[in-house]
């Protein structure tokens, strides 16, 4: 078998996503917006496919690397295109992850069992969305997500946001005790019974990170998250010494499994973090299996398609959440895109995400939609 095209679907959809100033996001009314979806093409007519992608990298740097090869030879693909000085790590472990797609589908079942399998269903916990207002609408959403089964809830509070100005603003400085404000807020409201994690997404110093740590350990955090900037080392290694809480990181460091394997053997957190962004599935399930022969959890960075399958392929005490989210109380989150027939990550009502059975990543297309709404190559 040999990979004969990659080709990027364009078609039109809707976001409500908007762009800050300082590089992070907000939410807004809805617009008009365009989606794609990689296919990767073989001789023998099996087919591989991931959400997202551009032709013109497609066309320039991976087809030239990949068109003529065995996809089923993902282990040297991977390997080639990690040192490939014109392919990110992001699109490495995109294309990673379309050519495990390609062999579930070939020989019809879910990447997690391809992976050896471990778990079905995975503990999930509510990840809300950042930026929502007050204590209080914390609050509200955290008592619905008990409600609904969850058993474990994470905040994300102000980030890129200030919330004495009430507007956005630069990573840092981040605002701690508001921050704490909004988990005492939350803990006091669902009790004792439902475990809790703060992730500030790194607004934090050192002096500010120990101070919220100590604060959190008093309200019975499980995890506090990737509180500093992450390309200082050091920091973490202090931090992990001088707080009881666990410290869940790196989220974004550079480097996949090699960058964050240094991380464990420095002791620059008590949980590793990773996604398919730094590997791809490959690069995931190494660091993962890492992580089990040390003895710490590696907790993936949201659910999705993609992560959920080494979440399946790993014992709970290795990979223990599924990240379900980013929750905002606007949104319909069981309600599947138009061009998709299922979420990734349907709940039961004693809060596990259910995995996909279907093959490959599991995804399913609603392909008369993308037809209908296709974006012409001129546009």
């Amino acid at each position: 078998m040999k990979i004969t095209d990659i080709q990027v679907i364009r078609f039109r959809t809707k976001s409500d996503g908007y762009p800050t100033r300082w590089g992070y996001y907000r939410f807004g009314e809805e617009h008009d917006s365009v989606t794609s979806i990689t296919k990767i093409m073989t001789d023998e007519g099996v087919e591989g496919y991931n959400i997202g992608g551009n032709q013109a990298i497609m066309d320039h740097v991976v087809k030239p690397l990949l068109v003529g090869e065995n996809p089923l030879d993902r282990e040297k693909l991977w390997h080639w295109m990690d040192q490939h000085p014109g392919i990110s790590e992001g699109l490495a472990g995109f294309i990673d992850c379309t050519l495990w797609d390609l062999y579930g589908r070939m020989v019809g079942l879910p990447v997690h069992k391809l992976l050896g399998g471990c778990r079905d269903k995975i503990k999930a916990y509510a990840s809300s969305a950042p930026n929502m207002g007050k204590p209080d609408a914390y609050v509200k959403q955290a008592l619905e997500c008990k409600k609904q089964g969850y058993k474990a809830y994470k905040v994300h509070a102000y980030i890129y946001f200030d919330p004495y100005k009430w507007e956005y603003g630069p990573q840092l400085p981040g605002f701690p005790e508001k921050d704490i404000e909004v988990c005492r807020a939350v803990r006091e409201a669902v009790g004792d019974d439902m475990v809790l994690m703060l992730d500030p997404f790194g607004v934090y110093t050192y002096e500010q990170s120990v101070w919220v740590g100590r604060e959190l350990e008093k309200l019975n955090f499980y995890w506090l998250e990737h509180p500093m900037i992450e390309t200082r080392l050091e920091p973490y290694r202090r931090l992990c010494r001088e707080l009881d809480i666990a410290i869940c990181s790196p989220e974004h460091v550079p480097g996949g499994m090699f960058a964050r394997a240094e991380w464990v053997l420095q002791g620059g957190s008590d949980m590793s973090r990773i996604d398919v962004g730094y590997g791809g599935i490959t690069g995931c399930y190494k660091h993962a299996s890492l992580c089990q022969a040390f003895g710490i959890k590696c907790e993936m960075h949201g659910g999705h398609w993609t992560n959920s399958h080494i979440l399946g392929a790993m014992p709970e005490f290795t990979c223990e959440y599924f990240e379900r989210g980013l929750l905002r109380p606007d949104v319909d989150y069981e309600t599947p895109p138009p061009y998709l027939k299922a979420i990734p990550d349907p709940l039961d009502d004693d809060g596990n995400v259910i995995l996909t059975t279907k093959p490959g990543l599991g995804m399913e297309f609603v392909w008369d939609y993308i037809n209908d709404n296709l974006v012409k190559d001129e546009e």
